[in-house]
């Protein structure tokens, strides 16, 4: 006889699961979401007052080899924060404001503990961006995954006036590109990252260019930029927002100044933060790979008219945000 137990999936600790999950998830609720978790979906009441023309954006996302840098460490209540975050900026460069989000979490062998800890970085980043964790999904694939592997993935969606939508499409020649500082490599360029800097340090091991662990700064949270975003958009007259992860700068801003327009980047008006750097060194990375690769730093741009540029820097400033000019639209 061979139970469901023996045979790798453990139905005993998805319920001490479940029981940790739906009050980290009720603290997300709005007084739209109509459902409670653990039923078979989320319900989200679809009023939304003040809005003349609601558009739905959605995004869906993960993490990456990020999730093996957590592993490594035993650090996992930073991991899902990296996620919600990470899908908030995909749709608030639309204009979207977040309604709900929804995860998926898959192992090899749950551990309820490590799988709490996932959910507690996501349900903090879902208060602190004022999303509601409807639901989500937990998967233990023995055979797929190893014991300790997990990886985590997610959906948002969010809600826009359609006349508000921010899609780059009004950019016009002289336009002025302004980044907002990375807080590191976000949820891109791990693969890369683990090959280069981790052949030379542990995720323990001070790296003095860092002025801390390997581990520590690479686990370092993507940040998100909502407040930001929804700001600088009421007071100027944002044209564009890029979300600057897989593809880097340019990758990334081509998506929103499409052609026939183009864009030049001044590569040389900040200053890369060293942990780029040093996966170049350690890796004989050349250039263009890594910015393509890499955020080197930037991790959001709004796109303004020239006369707009300077009073939009000064504004970041006063938001102690770190600000720079990285380019301009040519054609």
């Amino acid at each position: 006889m061979i139970t469901y137990k023996q045979s790798g999936v453990n139905i005993d600790e998805a319920d001490k699961l479940v029981r940790k999950i739906k009050p980290l998830a009720k603290q997300t609720f709005s007084k739209n979401v109509l459902s409670e978790i653990g039923f078979f979906g989320g319900f989200f009441d679809a009023k939304f007052p003040g809005y003349k023309n609601p558009v739905l954006v959605s995004s869906v996302d993960g993490v990456g080899t990020k999730v093996k840098i957590a592993i490594e460490m035993d650090k996992h209540d930073t991991i899902g924060q990296d996620l919600v975050n990470h899908c908030v900026n995909d749709i608030g460069v639309g204009g979207a404001a977040p309604l709900f989000f929804l995860d998926y979490y898959a192992c090899g062998r749950l551990n309820a503990a490590v799988a709490g800890d996932v959910v507690k970085g996501l349900s903090k980043a879902c208060k602190e961006n004022g999303v509601a964790l409807i639901g989500g999904e937990t998967a233990e694939m023995p055979g797929v995954y190893s014991d300790n592997d997990y990886d985590l993935a997610g959906t948002i969606v969010g809600v826009v006036d359609k006349a508000k939508v921010i899609d780059g499409k009004k950019a016009r020649k002289g336009d002025v590109l302004i980044g907002i500082a990375s807080t590191g490599l976000h949820t891109n360029g791990y693969s890369l990252a683990r090959k280069t800097i981790l052949s030379q340090y542990g995720v323990d091991s001070y790296v003095p260019e860092l002025r801390t662990s390997a581990g520590e700064a690479l686990l370092r949270t993507h940040r998100s930029y909502l407040r930001i975003m929804q700001s600088a958009s009421k007071k100027f007259s944002v044209r564009g927002m890029v979300h600057v992860t897989g593809g880097g700068i340019e990758g990334n801003t081509v998506r929103v100044i499409r052609e026939p327009r183009k864009f030049k980047v001044f590569w040389e008006n900040w200053e890369v933060p060293p942990i780029f750097r040093l996966i170049q060194t350690i890796g004989d990375v050349p250039e263009n790979d890594a910015r393509r690769a890499l955020n080197m730093g930037v991790g959001l741009i709004l796109i303004v008219p020239s006369d707009e540029a300077d009073a939009l820097l000064k504004y970041l400033k006063k938001m102690h945000e770190k600000a720079f000019v990285v380019g301009e639209v040519v054609r």
